[in-house]
């Protein structure tokens, strides 16, 4: 037992206090020792092509927002970068729910569409590059139709298992009080699915970050893979640290919008975690 205020906190309090303490403290731990490593790889790593030092990466990053890189600051590059993605997945989104809900609910249409769809994500991303840039070119829509082909099946796959995993017992409810297949379908088994879905939008997101990144470094004039290609060029090493670094903190950022969206829109999922 322990006072505080002279409130005693019981042994179960007590260990409570104590391990949202150190869930506070790892975070810091880790961010150190992450650091420390960093320090010493550029301490022993000597010559021109040595590990950058976070002073270096630090200047550089300062000299992109005062000699911009084709007229565009880190935030200019990123912000290229999301629009590329956003893009992608608002079609990911709207086309690849529809589309998982119905492979999921049908049996009819996954029998028919699931083996081309299975086919169609067998295939990695960046083997469309040739051929789309050989349709296409390499403006933005090539981009963008990259993206969509690196992150549709991510949402579609969780979109599909939700849907086919509603509980048999809830349509049946449905059924007892006459709820119409529409009615079963969008007021049932689509809100019983929403954990899938938002599963799906997490990994889609996260997916469509990495490939649009990747088609960036191989042919663009903006974006954060783009700056990874140019110092990798001239071989600007605390450059190339920028953009990993940049890469890391969004893709940090979109992942947390993400999980807060998530609790917003499903609360319960988070009740579920606490068990």
């Amino acid at each position: 037992m322990s006072k505080e205020n002279n409130v005693v906190l019981s042994p179960a309090e007590l260990k409570e206090k104590r391990r949202k303490v150190i869930y506070a403290i790892l975070p810091v731990i880790s961010v150190a020792m992450l650091l420390g490593l960093w320090l010493l790889a550029s301490h022993f790593s000597t010559g021109a092509f040595g590990f950058p030092s976070p002073a270096d990466v630090w200047d550089r990053t300062v000299r992109l927002f005062q000699k911009p890189v084709k007229k565009l600051t880190l935030i200019g590059h990123v912000m290229v970068s999301l629009k590329r993605i956003g893009i992608a997945l608002l079609f990911d989104w709207t086309f690849g729910i529809a589309f998982g809900v119905l492979i999921g609910w049908c049996g009819k249409a996954k029998a028919f569409l699931n083996p081309m769809f299975n086919a169609f994500r067998a295939v990695p991303p960046l083997a469309w590059i040739p051929l789309v840039t050989i349709w296409f070119g390499t403006g933005e829509f090539p981009k963008i139709l990259i993206v969509i082909f690196g992150s549709l099946a991510c949402i579609v796959v969780n979109v599909q298992a939700g849907m086919s995993s509603v509980d048999k017992n809830y349509l049946d409810v449905g059924t007892i009080f006459n709820a119409s297949p529409a009615q079963r379908l969008f007021k049932i088994a689509i809100p019983s699915a929403l954990d899938a879905i938002f599963a799906g939008v997490r990994t889609s997101t996260s997916a469509a970050w990495m490939v649009v990144l990747a088609a960036e470094m191989l042919g663009a004039d903006a974006g954060v893979g783009f700056l990874i290609t140019r110092g990798m060029d001239s071989l600007d090493m605390p450059l190339v640290l920028t953009g990993m670094i940049a890469i890391g903190i969004v893709g940090s950022l979109l992942a947390i919008i993400t999980q807060y969206a998530e609790r917003l829109i499903c609360p319960w999922t988070r009740r579920k975690k606490s068990f």
